[in-house]
């Protein structure tokens, strides 16, 4: 129940949560809009990107570097499997880790659109300034290492 003497919440306007969403949507919609044609989504464009960068990686690391939840993770394997984006391996010394790669159809998939995808970011960068954009980053990396919530 509030109480009449508790700080009124923010406005909407000045809201992290809602501020951060706002940014996400001004990025995010240059890139589906350029992955729309190749029929992948920008989950699946977040697990090539990472696999192509670091090379095989098991689940539970793949999910955590392409920010899904590992559950989200492991029902995309199949069809990104079936779709020839990705190959799937058991590792023979632990048969209960599951090792996603990138696979030759992935791979096309990216070259593909790494063009676009350079001119989005580099037009990102133009408009908002190197500069910033490199302190925004350093930013949000601070942000992310933040240890807020209830304590356990």
């Amino acid at each position: 129940m509030t109480q009449f003497n508790d700080p009124p919440l923010r406005q909407t306007r000045r809201s992290l949560p809602i501020a951060l969403l706002r940014a996400r949507e001004v990025v995010m919609g240059p890139v589906r809009e350029m992955l729309a044609s190749s029929g992948v989504n920008e989950q699946k464009w977040r697990v090539l990107r990472v696999l192509q960068e670091n090379g095989p990686m098991e689940l539970t690391q793949l999910a955590a570097e392409a920010c899904l939840l590992l559950p989200s993770l492991t029902r995309m394997v199949r069809p990104m499997e079936q779709e020839g984006l990705v190959t799937r391996s058991v590792p023979p010394e632990d048969r209960r880790k599951v090792v996603l790669a990138i696979a030759p159809g992935g791979e096309a998939l990216v070259r593909t659109h790494s063009a676009q995808s350079r001119a989005i970011f580099a037009e990102i960068e133009r408009k908002f300034g190197h500069d910033r954009l490199e302190e925004l980053l350093d930013l949000l990396e601070a942000l992310r290492q933040l240890e807020i919530g209830p304590r356990k």
